[in-house]
């Protein structure tokens, strides 16, 4: 059998942990899947997959394979792209990852628009609030905010974003308004863990990073929740300036310490190193740049 079309089913079975899994995702009948992944290990000498009656496993030699057929895999799909022009229509899926209130409010409408541009296309769009191993979890393109460590990854920057710390105007009227970091302890803290430490807020003083303690008497696992807590004018919350920006517009949130902000946060689309992106990841990375950047938010 062709060595490329046996990466292939091993992959497919392992993504799937099922032979009967691997045979419908790649149309084929289960005994012919089962030759397959037999005449693959015999010719590599070794096992790939642990079978059980319920599951089928990649052993440790098998997870090893299963990353370098990926990858291989990937590069043929690449070097197709190019043969058949970089106008190629782009067709087929794309895994996509972002923040998740920052996807929900900014990337969703740019998926929306790739989408009815190319018809031949599918997104599958995945947000968290961690960030995300693209190759390790088969996804495609991400969206990220904050610097980025060295990687492997292919980054555009397309904006830059504030840590804001804020509350409703009801809130200061009742407890005055903190003009020092310092002055936070004698306020009553939301703390979303989706954002910074529950522990302690940096700030910048006398060109230095500090680091205050904070005490919250509230502790969230959502910046949802951050924001409606500040609504319901319970106390001072620290969040990103998208987050809150139709808040800060109508004045029911404002901005508290401005004078002791970090630098702005950088946003940047990114995607897994290659020579020669295919023609739907190179057709999405050029239209979220162009659509992230036209947002007057995020031109600091």
């Amino acid at each position: 059998m062709d060595r490329l079309h046996l990466m292939a089913v091993f992959v497919a079975v392992a993504e799937e942990e099922s032979f009967a899994g691997g045979a419908r995702k790649l149309g084929m009948s289960p005994p012919a899947v089962t030759r397959a992944i037999a005449a693959l290990e015999e010719r590599l000498g070794v096992k790939l997959l642990n079978r059980t009656t319920r599951h089928v496993r990649a052993t440790d030699a098998g997870q090893r394979y299963l990353d370098d057929a990926r990858r291989i895999i990937g590069e043929v799909d690449e070097a197709d792209n190019v043969a058949a022009g970089i106008n190629a229509e782009p067709r087929g899926q794309l895994a996509v990852t972002a923040p998740v209130l920052f996807g929900k409010i900014y990337v969703i409408p740019g998926i929306v628009q790739f989408l009815e541009r190319y018809p031949g296309m599918e997104v599958n769009a995945v947000f968290l609030d961690r960030v995300v191993n693209l190759m390790e979890e088969g996804l495609d393109v991400g969206v990220r905010i904050g610097e980025l460590p060295d990687s492997s990854m292919r980054a555009i920057r397309v904006g830059r974003i504030r840590r804001i710390i804020c509350a409703s105007p009801t809130y200061l009227a009742r407890h005055g308004t903190p003009q020092t970091p310092d002055a936070l302890s004698t306020h009553q803290v939301i703390s979303s863990s989706g954002v910074l430490s529950t522990s302690e807020w940096k700030f910048l003083r006398d060109g230095q990073t500090c680091a205050v303690r904070i005490k919250p008497r509230l502790i969230v696992t959502s910046n949802e929740a951050a924001i409606e807590a500040a609504l319901c004018h319970f106390g001072v919350t620290c969040l990103l300036s998208y987050q809150i920006a139709p808040q800060l517009a109508t004045g029911e949130l404002q901005i508290l310490l401005d004078g002791f902000e970090l630098p702005p946060l950088p946003i940047h689309v990114v995607h897994r190193e290659s020579r020669h992106p295919s023609a739907k990841i190179r057709a999405f990375v050029d239209l979220m740049a162009a659509h992230l950047r036209s947002y007057e938010a995020f031109r600091l």
